[in-house]
């Protein structure tokens, strides 16, 4: 289990994150988003010990980072598939991390079977890897010592569509199996597929927080009237604040008996009358930090 208590980070005046309060349980993946500079990889630095809070504490099954006493057996981390040791081989630098941790190397082949790397590619050096294999290697890494928790910052950098849909079974898999995960990503429709939980950040702060469910469900109740002039005034009449939209259905602030009592009275005919749809977490991310991507210099 993960837990951030009042994460802060400045910089002289500047804050990079202010009091990020949050939790990731076994068995779940935690979505971690945000726009670019909100200070995600600042708060994932100072869970796992590699930049100092000025205030506040993170804790990883219930210890600090640096208490524990072999971090690699019991979080796995990839904050940036770039920092390997590029004249060394893929198997190289797994074989040193394995021996630090007390490892077998039948582990350390058998991770380099599970992401793809066996073989020929293993025996390369990691400067010649693409990118797309420096974040199998480096998930290679962060698996290697039988953890139970991982921290992810853009894992799928630089991996195509297959390899993207083989991290995104890995990782539900290593939830399923009681583990926790806390996952950072651009890519939002595989964030979406994978994640159980969602923790927006905005301007270093905490914006929203909570399982998926409950942030990308939509509020209020589609109805459609054969008449939908008529049903736009039984609404006003009741006192229900409603939207039209571009299908000439109204999506009202208010539950479908308070709606269907109103529409009765008019005595106004309804073609349908439904909870909302859930929206996207494309849709939520936008409406959520609209402000920040508008003001993001254009290149």
């Amino acid at each position: 289990m993960i837990t951030a208590e009042g994460l802060t980070k400045t910089y002289g005046q500047h804050t990079a994150v202010k009091d990020a309060t949050f939790a990731c349980r076994p068995g779940t993946v935690t979505g971690f988003l945000g726009p670019n500079g909100a200070g995600k990889s600042t708060t994932m630095r100072m869970i796992c010990g590699l930049t100092q809070p000025s205030s506040g504490a993170a804790t990883i099954n219930g210890m600090r980072y640096d208490r524990l006493k072999n971090p690699g057996r019991e979080v796995g981390v990839l904050l940036d598939a770039s920092a390997q040791h590029a004249g060394r081989t893929g198997q190289e630098i797994l074989t040193v991390s394995a021996r630090v941790m007390g490892v077998s190397k039948d582990r350390v082949d058998h991770m380099l079977e599970l992401v793809g790397l066996a073989g020929k590619p293993a025996k390369r050096r990691v400067g010649n890897y693409s990118l797309g294999m420096r974040q199998r290697l480096g998930l290679a890494h962060a698996l290697l010592g039988e953890p139970n928790t991982l921290i992810l910052d853009e894992p799928s950098n630089g991996l195509d569509p297959e390899g993207i849909h083989w991290m995104r079974g890995l990782l539900r898999e290593f939830a399923d199996g009681g583990g926790t995960v806390l996952l950072s990503s651009h890519l939002l429709r595989e964030v979406e597929a994978v994640a159980d939980h969602l923790v927006l950040i905005r301007k270093g702060e905490v914006i929203a927080d909570g399982t998926k469910e409950e942030l990308l469900s939509s509020s209020g109740t589609v109805v459609r009237a054969l008449d939908p002039h008529l049903l736009e005034k039984a609404l006003d009449a009741a006192g229900i604040d409603a939207s039209r939209t571009e299908g000439g259905s109204f999506v009202a602030d208010a539950d479908a008996e308070a709606i269907g009592r109103a529409a009765a009275a008019a005595g106004v005919v309804l073609l349908e009358l439904r909870p909302a749809d859930t929206r996207g977490l494309e849709e939520l991310f936008l409406s959520m930090t609209n402000d920040d991507i508008a003001s993001e210099p254009q290149s």
